[in-house]
């Protein structure tokens, strides 16, 4: 018998301004909003619905979704096993949430069709965990299997490492938390891997886990060769069973980032549907997903781990730490010296931040704070009632409303410290891409809600200035710190100018981003008290907007202060969502005097 499973990697890095929480306008995605909206329309909604022409109807996956017609509509998250990374479903649960009900039907239809589901879990956040701390990669791994199990609705049986980045230490962190299997590249194991049957691993405590090797030529001929222009070539190459002269039981693991089906390769999703409908009822051939595959060997040779390794970086983890010579454009030579002075800058921020979450959990929450760090898993990704409920229940039996409010700030201050880790940050070639500006970001956040910015900064931004790119401009992380990371405006003050601006114009008012508004008028002005959703943090502030449209200003400053003290605030600096409500009103406004 010939298994054939088809794994597909599901991520995109958390683009969220972390002050807003809302993804801002990315030119370079036009036509689309931003990135998250061009793949999510290009790939993510097409793969769960794939319009397959075949006329046979033995010959196509049959879909409990699928609805009747002149073609066949194939979900394939119901046939393919699938990560999906917990920030993507966070974005997922709110911009497009039918894609994300889309994938749960997959997995509760895989259960169905063969006993084990198709998804499976991943860290929270797509961070390289052999470069971890033991502390971090137990959180990541914890908030991953918590996600899971609140959007799936199950204990995840699988585990997916963001670029198969791993270690004995990994391995172990994975398997104490009661994972059964992963899926690594064959060249991350020394033993008898020749066949595509899982193996197993087993570490020094005794503990130990299944692996699944994928293909790693049909894996790279599928991503960056032509073999999706074809849906029977793609289907031979599945069903090949000739490797080095050996025709035996074997299995065919195909793994590749979910992006290639309809992102990167045009149609690519119509290809994969039509090359499992062309395989999946052929004699000796069963279409599985890899907890299936893992549940059904019982028996597996043992192999030794190459450690650490990865799937993208010849040199183990060196890709995300050092200059090791991976990149992307080969027409240059290797200039990532900023690799490493870089990710030393934000260990030295992330370590100054934990002392402080350390010092003041233990005055504020009832238990350990890292204990509670973990358990914050739960809700991170919830709305802003579960994030006040669970701050309720973790801090001390006396505590006022300002020690509750530095304790979700404290929790805050973790979540963007672990975001500044992100694979994608290192990934890259240049020290001054949006990947590096975003992480940089999250620190700016985290070093806010430090309370110790004026402190931790100089040393920080000392530390990011060795981070230099190759160029003759001498970009350092630095200047990018400075220019594309820090805000230039209070963020606090762009939303309380927004809501003036609005109540003025007769828009509502609630929320703007993560922001709740409360508006009262005094005497021609405006009071407003904005609540931070998920901190709960309260600001008071009183203004006035002039002009209309494009010319539309706000005055405003602290509750309580002169006007001589206020600041103006023009339409184009207030967040994204307000001004362009403002804007179409009032354009609805000219139209409706024009008529």
């Amino acid at each position: 018998m010939h298994t054939i499973v088809v794994h597909q990697h599901l991520y995109q890095p958390p683009r969220e301004d972390p002050w807003l929480e809302v993804v801002p306008t990315e030119p370079s995605a036009a036509p689309d909003h931003d990135w998250n909206t061009r793949i999510a329309r290009e790939c993510y909604a097409r793969l769960a619905a794939v319009e397959t022409h075949r006329r046979d109807e033995r010959a196509a996956p049959r879909d409990p979704d699928a609805r009747a017609g002149l073609t066949r509509i194939v979900n394939l998250y119901a046939w393919c096993s699938f990560d999906v990374g917990p920030t993507l479903c966070e974005w997922l649960d709110v911009h497009a949430p039918d894609v994300l009900a889309a994938m749960q039907r997959g997995d509760a239809a895989s259960i169905r069709r063969w006993g084990h589901g198709n998804a499976m879990a991943a860290p929270f956040h797509h961070v390289i965990l052999p470069l971890a701390s033991p502390r971090e990669r137990r959180t990541e791994i914890r908030w991953g299997i918590k996600d899971f199990r609140r959007r799936f609705g199950r204990a995840p049986e699988g585990f997916w490492f963001p670029e198969c980045a791993v270690d004995e230490e990994t391995l172990e962190a994975v398997a104490a938390e009661g994972i059964r299997f992963t899926i690594l590249a064959p060249y991350q194991m020394e033993g008898a891997v020749g066949n595509g049957q899982p193996v197993r691993w087993s570490g020094a405590s005794g503990r130990s886990l299944t692996i699944v090797p994928y293909d790693g030529a049909l894996a790279g001929d599928v991503a960056f060769g032509g073999l999706l222009r074809s849906p029977r070539a793609l289907a031979e190459r599945l069903l090949s069973r000739e490797r080095d002269g050996e025709a035996s039981l074997r299995c065919t693991t195909l793994a590749t980032d979910g992006e290639t089906f309809g992102h990167h390769h045009r149609g690519g999703e119509m290809a994969l549907a039509e090359a499992l409908g062309m395989i999946v009822h052929r004699p000796g051939v069963r279409l599985q997903n890899a907890a299936t595959l893992v549940a059904s060997s019982p028996h597996l040779p043992d192999i030794r781990l190459v450690s650490p390794s990865s799937w993208s970086c010849a040199h183990g983890v060196e890709r995300w730490r050092s200059n090791c010579g991976c990149r992307l454009d080969g027409n240059h030579p290797p200039a990532q010296q900023w690799r490493g002075p870089l990710r030393h800058a934000l260990t030295v921020l992330a370590h100054q931040t934990d002392a402080i979450f350390s010092d003041e959990g233990a005055r504020l929450f009832r238990e350990d704070p890292w204990a509670v760090r973990d358990a914050f898993g739960d809700v991170v990704a919830g709305d802003r009632e579960a994030l006040a409920h669970f701050a309720n229940t973790v801090v001390v039996d006396d505590a006022t409303d300002a020690m509750r409010t530095r304790a979700r700030e404290l929790l805050e201050m973790q979540r963007a410290s672990l975001r500044t880790f992100t694979s994608c940050a290192w990934f890259f070639d240049e020290v001054d891409r949006i990947e590096v500006r975003q992480v940089l970001r999250y620190a700016a956040r985290a070093l806010e809600l430090s309370g110790q910015a004026a402190r931790l900064t100089p040393e920080f931004m000392t530390a990011l200035s060795h981070a230099t790119s190759g160029h003759g401009d001498a970009i350092t992380a630095a200047d990018v710190f400075v220019r594309e990371a820090l805000p230039h405006r209070d963020p606090v003050l762009m939303v309380a100018a927004a809501a003036i601006a609005l109540a003025t114009a007769g828009q509502p008012t609630t929320p703007i981003a993560c922001f709740d508004c409360d508006l009262a008028s005094h005497d021609a002005q405006w009071a407003v008290s904005i609540r931070h959703r998920r901190t709960g943090a309260v600001a008071h502030y009183i203004g006035i907007a002039e002009g209309a449209g494009p010319s539309l200003a706000v005055r405003l400053g602290a509750a309580g202060s002169s006007e001589r003290a206020w600041t103006t605030v023009p339409l184009h600096e207030l967040p994204e969502v307000a001004a362009r409500q403002l804007l179409v009103a009032h354009a609805d406004d000219d139209h409706a005097l024009l008529g």
